[in-house]
């Protein structure tokens, strides 16, 4: 069983001149490092580095013999800095607006740096880990041979950005913060069509209330005794800064100047990230580089169907990697 892994604490500087003491931490599962290709995987927003093993959130992708094989590759994943996993209350991150999505990239980049990564096989990612993953592409064109954004985008839509602005304005209230933003967010991670086909209109057995409504309180529940307010207010807000343009160059120019293949997967009933987003991404992308592929996942299960349609997932990673 791979342990959680801690580098030196080190003195970040955002891209405003503010100054924090970062600390990162990591699993590495398969191959040792330095004796195999590297696999490089970000995690989900209330995800963490431990991706496989017997507690492994995305453990039917990734381990012996699976699409992601640890009998091939050294695996390696960082948690978000201040994401709460390390259990060390010092640090998490307060001032979390103070931070981007180009800051955790660059974070990372200096704990690949210190690891003595030089290059990464294939690096993926999920949701906002995702678009992590377009951050660090962006910043080293030359870094990844191949680059997996799973159910995320290269620049937040307005869509995106209202979203956070609701869970932001909830987690205001330290007392309920993070059970109704809990809530709200499990109204956009699925879809209509999963949540009718999952509860049919039905009443929780000896209780006067929908299963529905009681399905979205024991999310709410289950977060707040695994999750830290100060950790989630981080990683909203992380959501809410995807954009790799900078001042000379749009989203799509960026994403075009990346050398990586880039395979880009998305789920068709998303309402976080949705499809049409995706595929006009791609389109726009595929007329100004080659090496772009689209592929689709059908699924009722809205945003999460990256965490649940896992046999579909497997084919389309199978083909990549």
């Amino acid at each position: 069983m791979s342990e959680l892994k801690e580098l030196v604490s080190t003195i970040f500087t955002t891209a405003t001149g503010v100054e924090a003491r970062i600390n990162l931490s990591y699993h590495i599962f398969g191959k040792a490092l330095g004796t195999a290709p590297v696999v490089l995987v970000n995690h989900a927003l209330t995800g963490n580095s431990e991706v496989a093993g017997e507690n492994g959130w995305w453990k039917s992708v990734i381990g012996d013999d699976k699409p992601i094989d640890t009998t091939r590759f050294t695996v390696l994943a960082f948690n978000f800095p201040g994401n709460g996993f390390d259990q060390k209350p010092e640090n998490l991150i307060h001032n979390y607006k103070d931070f981007d999505l180009n800051a955790i990239a660059n974070i990372l980049f200096e704990g690949l740096d210190s690891l003595g990564v030089e290059e990464v096989y294939c690096g993926i990612g999920g949701s906002v880990g995702g678009a992590l993953l377009w951050h660090m592409a962006a910043i080293r064109p030359h870094f990844f041979e191949k680059i997996i954004p799973v159910g995320c985008d290269f620049k937040a839509t307005d869509w995106l950005r209202a979203l956070c602005k609701i869970q932001d304005d909830l987690l205001q209230d330290d007392e309920r913060g993070m059970h109704l933003a809990r809530q709200h967010g499990m109204t956009f991670y699925r879809c209509p069509e999963g949540l009718n086909h999952k509860f049919q209109n039905k009443k929780t057995q000896g209780l006067d209330s929908f299963m529905v409504e009681d399905w979205l309180n024991y999310h709410g529940c289950a977060l707040e005794k695994r999750f830290q307010l100060a950790a989630y207010k981080l990683m909203n807000h992380l959501l809410s800064t995807v954009d790799i343009s900078t001042e000379e160059l749009s989203a799509v120019e960026v994403a075009a100047s990346i050398i990586s293949e880039i395979h880009v997967v998305t789920v068709d009933s998303d309402l976080l990230f949705t499809a049409h987003q995706s595929r006009l991404n791609y389109q726009e992308l595929k007329g100004r580089k080659n090496e772009v592929y689209y592929y689709e996942i059908e699924s009722i299960h809205g945003h999460d169907a990256i965490l649940i349609e896992y046999p579909k997932l497997s084919s389309i990673l199978e083909r990549i990697i």
